[in-house]
């Protein structure tokens, strides 16, 4: 019988020991990365799940007054609202990168700068939306929409007009504080207004009788009394590197900080509108209340669901916009990977959910027969649906941390309004198919624009996006470009060393 020699054991054995080695330094690595993520994520999931719950206590609240109420707030709250929110939320998460990419250079000086010109250019914004609020009802109507709902609709958007000014100085703050990786004080702010926020609908609405007036009254204080306590935690002495008071440097470069902000701001307002357009699409069919009222109800759980993956979407963003501005680009990768698969993990546990609980999770909106049976025959598409939004988020997260904004509209121009709207239209009704083909087209478009940016995600070179984010530093940081790279940083080279 053949004797292997000694030393090809011995090698055969190291071997084996290297490999054990490897995968228990991938298992830390992983682990380390996971914890990370996680210690944003946790927070900013019960942050953005209460902020929006501000809303979908509303809908609850007023779902059992009638159905033409609950189309009433589902249309303001999906098509005005959606549109407004959007726009803030993306002109706010221009901060994401550079306050992300300040905090990895240690350029903590400039963040109470970035805050405030993100708060000029966001209340200037929220001025120049006001009409859509003051004029929802002739909107609708000349977006096709029912006449009844439209003019109940029209008097709650200019009830609800204070929520759009809150909206303007909510989110820089919450942008300043999650690059930093300090929320936890913000998050329980938002849980606290949250129960008080239930409170005082039961209140108004149930129990005084106010009705949809109640619900916008309710809606206003709990924003305001947010907005207020987080803004008093930032300028109260806890920042005392990031935060040095109010300075007239807000004041300027503001040009630049409005391009990142309007790029950031067409690319989230692409992915918030395709949902809006398709509560339009099918308020054009015949019929149309109690199929916006199905619609609508999953469309508000798959966003309340939407809320957690964007806490996986604050974290990588962080993570990323982090480790760039520090100039890891293997980090920042490696961040990516940790973050897909985990909300994908999330993401499979909802979308489960959300079939065994179909004929259940309708009676939270609404207590009419109808609609709890429209509602349900759609619960596979929103299944369907969920588990997409479980990973585009990340994505989404992954290109605000690296100053992407400009090529990600493009895509979500193509996937969403040049192939999935029309492919729903198309199905919806010319096939004569209804909500059904709507919605088919809309789950093709977010799963082209799903499979395009993690192709974008895979071939992407990090170290030069590390390169990019360090230029990126200095051009916003009022420094003069060596190179003359664009203001995107989205071309040219840089003079210091990146660490890999």
């Amino acid at each position: 019988m053949a004797v292997e020699p000694v030393g090809a054991l011995e090698m055969e054995r190291k071997f084996q020991a290297d490999d054990c080695d490897d995968a228990k330094k991938m298992s830390k690595k992983s682990f380390n990365e996971s914890k990370k993520l996680w210690e944003i994520a946790a927070p900013a999931i019960i942050t953005a799940v209460s902020q929006f719950s501000i809303g979908f206590v509303s809908v609850a609240f007023v779902g059992h007054l009638g159905s033409l109420e609950l189309a009433a707030i589902s249309v303001v709250q999906n098509v005005i609202e959606g549109f407004v929110y959007g726009v803030m939320l993306g002109m706010g998460s221009a901060l994401e990168t550079l306050c992300g990419q300040a905090v990895g250079a240690e350029r903590f000086d400039m963040l109470g700068i970035y805050l405030q010109r993100s708060c000029v250019i966001t209340l200037v914004t929220s001025l120049f939306l006001t009409p859509f609020y003051v004029f929802t009802s002739p909107i609708l109507k000349l977006l096709h929409q029912d006449k009844r709902i439209a003019e109940i609709a029209g008097k709650y958007a200019i009830w609800v007009i204070p929520q759009l000014y809150a909206y303007a100085l909510n989110f820089p703050v919450q942008k300043f504080l999650q690059a930093q990786s300090k929320i936890w004080v913000m998050t329980i702010i938002n849980v606290v207004v949250l129960v008080f926020h239930i409170v005082l609908n039961w209140v108004l609405v149930t129990k005084l009788g106010h009705g949809l007036l109640g619900a916008a009254m309710a809606g206003n204080i709990s924003w305001w009394l947010v907005v207020l306590a987080q803004n008093i935690y930032v300028i109260s002495g806890f920042f005392p590197e990031s935060w040095t008071g109010f300075s007239i440097l807000a004041f300027k470069s503001l040009w630049n900080f409005v391009k990142l902000s309007l790029a950031s701001a067409v690319m989230l307002c692409l992915e918030l509108w395709y949902f809006t357009v398709v509560i339009l699409m099918v308020g054009w069919l015949k019929n149309p209340e109690i199929k916006v009222d199905a619609v609508s109800t999953s469309l508000d759980l798959q966003l309340w669901v939407l809320m957690i993956t964007l806490g996986f979407n604050a974290a990588i963003s962080v993570r990323v916009s982090n480790e760039l501005g520090a100039g890891r680009p293997k980090a920042a990768k490696f961040s990516v990977v940790i973050a897909v698969i985990t909300s994908t993990i999330v993401g499979v546990v909802f979308t489960v959910a959300v079939i065994a609980t179909k004929n259940y999770y309708p009676r939270m909106f609404s207590d009419k027969p109808e609609v709890l049976h429209e509602t349900s025959k759609l619960s596979y598409f929103l299944a369907a649906t969920i588990f997409l939004m479980s990973i585009q988020p990340i994505l989404h997260g992954v290109a605000v941390g690296a100053g992407w904004q400009y090529s990600v509209a493009i895509i979500n121009v193509v996937c969403y309004y040049i192939i999935g709207l029309p492919l729903g239209a198309c199905l919806g009704y010319i096939a004569n198919i209804g909500v059904n083909g709507i919605w088919t087209g809309m789950l093709v478009g977010t799963l082209l624009q799903t499979l395009v940016l993690m192709y974008k995600m895979w071939k992407v070179n990090w170290r030069k996006e590390a390169i990019y984010a360090e230029e990126r530093i200095r051009t916003y940081g009022d420094q003069p470009s060596q190179d003359g790279i664009e203001q995107t940083g989205s071309r040219g080279t840089s003079p210091l060393p990146v660490v890999t």
